[in-house]
């Protein structure tokens, strides 16, 4: 069958339903330009499940993508397939990198922090108390952030005054505006920070995962437990990863939510449950729209004819399968907190599933209990069509979240009725 015409994705990400709708019209998978690469984004949810167990898919850019290396240089995404740990890994690599990690995000010790999230998100509800009722509070700066900031800090082991400066980074890590020349600054000032947090922590050891990481690299000196370039790249992605998607989904939680007051209605009812809106929520808005790459280690046909050639790369386009009406049906675009079924593909799937995945629902599953108890009358302060979204085909939530947190009654004229 003739080749598609690419879509060029849009590096603002101004208009995301729009794009992904129009990446599902073009069938299971389409040709896109992810900021000069071409690429397979895949939309439907069925294929991508199959591509993302298949073997014959890798993330490993090096030993599986032809154009690696001519395209590092100058690709502003160059940090995202370039970095060494368990989220470039194939095979055993993968398995080795991801056995390191998974006990600091365990079942049991994610459930451990429950109480210090609960105490956490109280000092923040408490701050949002001391604030001027009448003016609009921006819930994405003083809400949405502090608490990820601050699990991820106590987990990672991250100083309580570095961590503004780490925030600063990633967010660059995540915005696809920028030049390639500017995504190099960024990159470079993330490992100096990562190098200094290193240099903290082997010099004075604590219970934080960064220190046992740390002694794990240190004790095995020849790096068959970990090596330099895999300490600090593990380090880079457990605190972006770690943070910057949970700020993303309170983000939208929080905005869906006070633009839709049947939803709040359903909890209140008890026709749904905070861990419902959470599903929903990442379903309907996930925190990653599109996550590069992926590259086919062999051809791969698909169902509708097409190939995907050995070597070329796969964008898993996860924000679009999520709303696939195959999936969901004919009002997938609809969130709804009621909804029997709300699969989705926000934390991945296969080998490369989340490992933070339970921590994320629990932060933002306690933020919206906690917040909506201590504010059950605030409002959106603009309409939501008008808030402005991030600079991400990554990154999805709202440069800003302004609410009123204690609207002023209005006032009546006359004899009440």
């Amino acid at each position: 069958m003739p080749e598609q015409q690419i879509l060029v994705l849009d590096p603002t990400g101004s208009a995301p339903d729009t794009e992904h709708q129009a990446l599902r019209e073009r069938g299971s998978a389409a040709l896109v330009d992810i900021l000069g690469v071409r690429a397979w984004s895949v939309s439907d949810p069925a294929l991508l499940k199959q591509l993302l167990t298949n073997k014959d898919v890798s993330k490993d850019g090096r030993a599986h993508w032809p154009a690696f290396a001519e395209t590092m240089p100058t690709w502003p995404l160059a940090l995202w397939v370039a970095v060494d740990n368990m989220f470039t890994a194939y095979g055993k690599d993968h398995s080795r990198l991801r056995r390191m990690v998974a006990p600091a995000l365990s079942a049991r010790r994610t459930a451990a922090l429950q109480a210090d999230i609960e105490v956490l998100v109280d000092g923040i509800l408490n701050s949002l108390d001391a604030l001027p009722t009448d003016d609009a509070v921006d819930l994405r700066e003083h809400l949405a952030y502090p608490l990820p900031i601050a699990v991820i800090g106590q987990l990672m082991g991250v100083p309580a005054d570095r961590r503004t400066e780490f925030r600063a980074v990633v967010d660059n890590v995540f915005a696809t505006h920028l030049s390639a020349d500017e995504q190099a600054a960024n990159t470079a000032a993330l490992y100096g920070l990562l190098d200094n947090l290193i240099e903290i922590k082997r010099a004075e050891p604590g219970e934080d995962m960064t220190s046992l990481l740390i002694a794990a690299r240190d004790e095995e000196g020849d790096g068959s437990a970990l090596s330099d370039n895999e300490l600090r790249d593990t380090l880079l992605l457990m605190i972006s990863a770690g943070y910057e998607t949970t700020v993303n989904v309170i983000d939208q939680a929080i905005t869906t939510l006070l633009s839709d007051p049947q939803q709040l209605a359903h909890i209140r009812a008890g026709r749904c449950t905070w861990q419902d809106v959470v599903e929903e929520t990442l379903r309907h808005e996930p925190a990653v729209k599109h996550l590069p790459l992926r590259y086919a280690c062999a051809d791969i046909p698909l169902p509708d004819g097409q190939t995907i050639r050995a070597g070329e790369a796969i964008l898993a386009s996860y924000a679009a399968a999520n709303r696939h009406p195959e999936w969901h049906g004919v009002d997938a675009d609809r969130f709804d907190a009621t909804r029997s079924s709300k699969e989705h593909l926000a934390f991945g799937h296969g080998v490369h599933f989340c490992l933070g995945a339970p921590l994320a629902r629990l932060e933002v599953a306690t933020v919206l209990r906690e917040f909506f108890e201590r504010f059950p009358d605030a409002q959106l302060a603009t309409e939501r069509c008008k808030l402005e979204r991030l600079p991400s085909l990554i990154s999805n939530g709202h440069t800003a979240v302004p609410v009123l947190l204690r609207p002023a009654a209005p006032t009546h004229a006359g004899t009440s009725r």
